[in-house]
């Protein structure tokens, strides 16, 4: 089984703290994600800035795009992310235009999709997902259960690459051995740590003892 990779989603108002926070954990995690909020203060300017910083890295631009696929696509794609994410309500068109355009397109599963759907998405050769709970739902007081994991494995077994985020504790990746997640992804767990440097490594070394090398 791969190892899951580990991915710090970048949800900041402005540039200059992400920069901030990004340059003290890039080289421990895998993907770097722009996050929506910063998507939508700094768009282009992000991305580009961050690649320039880390031309290895996967840059995923995390605009949940719902309309014109296409033109996103191509937007974040030039500015150099590689992922982009489409909300999982997009229609099938625009979800098509999207992925003609970047290297790779993820779809973000909130409220009431189906596994029909996302069939439909594997035909369309869309084969990540990301599955949630949203901030909302946290704040809520819903908490990570079997029917999360239930989820989770059939979206694995129907041939998709899984993203999984919310909420995520190191405590909590231990849920999820045995199950063959593309990614684990979070925000403030790493960059709203007393340590930023010392939370991202304790991720990595979590998912390392779980899953391995």
């Amino acid at each position: 089984m791969v190892r899951p990779k580990l991915q710090i989603a970048l949800d900041h108002n402005d540039l200059e703290t992400a920069l901030a926070d990004i340059v003290k954990v890039g080289d421990v995690v895998d993907i770097i994600e722009v996050g929506t909020i910063l998507c939508l203060q700094e768009g282009h300017r992000a991305i580009s800035c961050i690649r320039s910083l880390f031309p290895e890295k996967i840059i995923i631009a995390d605009t949940k795009c719902a309309d014109a696929g296409g033109t996103v696509a191509k937007n974040v794609a030039v500015a150099g992310a590689d992922f982009m994410t489409v909300i999982c309500c997009a229609t099938l068109p625009t979800m098509a235009a999207a992925k003609e355009e970047i290297k790779e397109l993820q779809v973000e599963l909130y409220g009431d999709w189906t596994f029909e759907q996302a069939q439909q998405w594997l035909d369309l050769g869309i084969t990540q997902a990301i599955y949630h709970q949203s901030r909302d739902a946290l704040l809520s007081g819903e908490t990570w259960g079997e029917k999360d994991l239930t989820k989770v494995k059939k979206l694995i077994d129907m041939g998709f690459n899984v993203s999984v985020t919310g909420g995520l504790t190191v405590e909590t990746l231990k849920l999820f051995e045995g199950l063959a997640v593309y990614n684990f992804i979070t925000g403030r767990g790493i960059s709203a740590a007393p340590d930023p440097v010392k939370a991202a490594e304790a991720f990595k070394a979590e998912i390392i003892r779980i899953w391995g090398e």
